[in-house]
């Protein structure tokens, strides 16, 4: 994946970078595997906004993506590589010898006219899905599921990926995009390569009516408001607002939030390195 920067004719492309879209496909999205997607925009069912900064956007349909990779010993054909409004990663319609279409996540590598598979059977290639137990050691992997037979839930966005270290045992070490070394049951699915569009993270949007198109609202500042509506308002000129917090007073830097007794910290191996 690539990007492009646009010649700035106009203030709103000055900074722009946009995706290039080289390696998509199809441009139509397969009917079969559409569903509709209604968006609340912030409001509850009594019509109360519960959550701000939500609403209006571009509609959008949502692509039903195979996350389980569940139909083992039959072969599939990659039809094309597709763009979803729904996430940052690329997906790819994938034709079963049985007739049968479904999308998964694209990996970076995947081309049009390759066959993939997944199982006991499957072998460790860009874009097969193995059971943790299969997967060599030091494998690139994404799509990971922490529970079997329920689906990637782990390392799905675009450019994300984890590496298997080690086994021991039921449980297998993984180390995730986050830095944390996880354990996971053997009897799991991932599926190997890196997510596609790696160059997602160097996108600018380049004026804020983008941010609208996607529903997201103007964001307001908390030492912008008044005492009574935000912990940090108030005060005379551009005051700094005090320790930072959210809207509810939770601190926002440097405050754990997890439970101390939660009980998959027994999985977690090492936690994720602390950002200097």
């Amino acid at each position: 994946m690539a990007v492009r920067k646009l010649k700035p004719v106009t203030p709103g492309q000055r900074h722009r970078m946009v995706s290039a879209f080289e390696n998509l496909t199809k441009n139509a999205p397969e009917k079969s595997l559409l569903t509709s997607s209604k968006r609340s925009g912030g409001r509850n069912s009594q019509g109360h906004m519960t959550i701000r900064y939500r609403g209006g956007g571009h509609k959008k349909r949502y692509r039903m993506i195979d996350f389980r990779r569940d139909k083992e010993g039959i072969k599939g054909r990659v039809k094309g590589i597709e763009y979803d409004p729904n996430r940052t990663a690329r997906i790819a319609l994938v034709v079963y010898e049985d007739g049968e279409k479904r999308y998964i996540l694209a990996p970076n590598g995947l081309q049009v006219g390759q066959t993939i598979e997944s199982g006991k059977d499957a072998t460790p290639e860009v874009g097969n899905s193995l059971y943790l137990s299969d997967i060599p050691l030091g494998t690139i992997i994404h799509n990971i599921e922490l529970a079997p037979g329920r689906g990637g839930v782990m390392a799905r966005s675009a450019g994300t990926y984890a590496q298997l270290t080690s086994r021991e045992g039921r449980y297998a070490n993984i180390k995730l995009p986050s830095g944390e070394t996880r354990m996971v049951l053997t009897t799991c699915k991932a599926t190997i390569g890196t997510v596609s569009n790696s160059d997602h993270i160097i996108v600018a949007s380049g004026k804020a009516g983008r941010s609208r198109w996607k529903g997201h609202r103007p964001r307001v500042r908390g030492v912008a408001m008044n005492p009574i509506d935000h912990p940090m308002g108030g005060g005379e000129g551009r005051a700094s607002g005090g320790i930072p917090r959210s809207r509810n007073g939770m601190p926002a830097k440097g405050y754990k939030t997890r439970r101390a007794k939660k009980k998959s910290n027994r999985y977690i191996v090492e936690s994720r390195k602390k950002r200097k």
